[in-house]
């Protein structure tokens, strides 16, 4: 189905898309909520968070992006974790598990349902009852939490945490239909990070350092990625130069440092 009540009020033309059913797996009378997951201890948190396509091609982000066929970005529920347009200093790690595949993405939006719900926070500074990477949308919907209203008075209709720019949800994360996935929240780690710059396209992410390792994934423009660990590899030419060395952004995700901005053409972490 869709629906254009799960996004914050907004003024003017701007809605939010909603689409697919979500499938709901119970223990007997208990629904489990949200529990980090195992990842990367320099990463960020990451926890398991239902997702929900953005689309609204045409229609302006709220930090002013105006969103473009294939768009590679997201949206989270607080305006805390929002990056300024053409910025990734707030940028998640998506992955399905259903495809394999992991996009690493700016945060350009607000949404779903919520905008001040920063639920991966150890200090939220809404629904603060709830477990941390719980959204508030999800316990509404899955648990009658605020009567099953979200911040607004409305009805959750279902349990989205995070929307997906189309490009993400289709082409980085290989999706067909909404689906819950591992959300890292690049941003709480303390890794060395690199900027992506391929304002092209997106960039692949492999499985290993060099153009001979499948592809497993998308890093989009802009994106702060955390720099792991170093290997060298394929000789690649990009926009930022001819280099053999590769970094690992996250468990069997790599790519090219011609690709990366770190401030020098010198490994900045340690060797893999």
């Amino acid at each position: 189905m869709r629906t254009d009540d799960k996004r914050p009020p907004m003024t003017g033309s701007r809605r939010r898309v909603l689409t697919g059913v979500v499938t709901l797996l119970t223990a007997g009378s208990t629904v489990a909520l949200a529990a980090p997951a195992a990842a990367d201890a320099s990463d960020g948190s990451t926890h398991t968070i239902y997702a929900t396509r953005e689309g609204l091609v045409g229609h302006t982000t709220a930090n002013g992006h105006v969103i473009t066929e294939n768009d590679h970005f997201v949206a989270l529920p607080s305006t805390r974790a929002l990056s300024p347009n053409g910025s990734g200093a707030y940028s998640v790690r998506v992955c399905a598990p259903s495809t394999g595949r992991c996009e690493y993405a700016p945060v350009w939006d607000v949404g779903p349902w919520n905008t001040q719900d920063d639920y991966w926070s150890t200090t939220r500074h809404y629904a603060a009852d709830l477990p941390v990477g719980t959204p508030q949308a999800s316990a509404a919907f899955r648990l009658g939490h605020q009567g099953g209203l979200d911040s607004f008075g409305r009805q959750v209709r279902n349990p989205a945490g995070i929307d997906l720019a189309d490009g993400t949800f289709w082409h980085g994360l290989g999706l067909t239909e909404n689906a819950w996935i591992k959300v890292t929240y690049l941003w709480q780690g303390d890794a060395r990070t690199g900027v992506i710059h391929s304002p092209v396209q997106p960039l692949n992410v492999r499985s290993g350092p060099g153009t001979g390792y499948r592809a497993v994934g998308l890093a989009a423009h802009t994106a702060e990625v955390p720099l792991l660990c170093h290997a060298y590899g394929t000789l690649i030419t990009g926009s930022r130069g001819t280099t053999s060395l590769w970094y690992r952004i996250g468990p069997k995700n790599w790519v090219s440092d011609a690709y990366v901005i770190t401030g020098t053409g010198k490994p900045v972490a340690p060797r893999c």
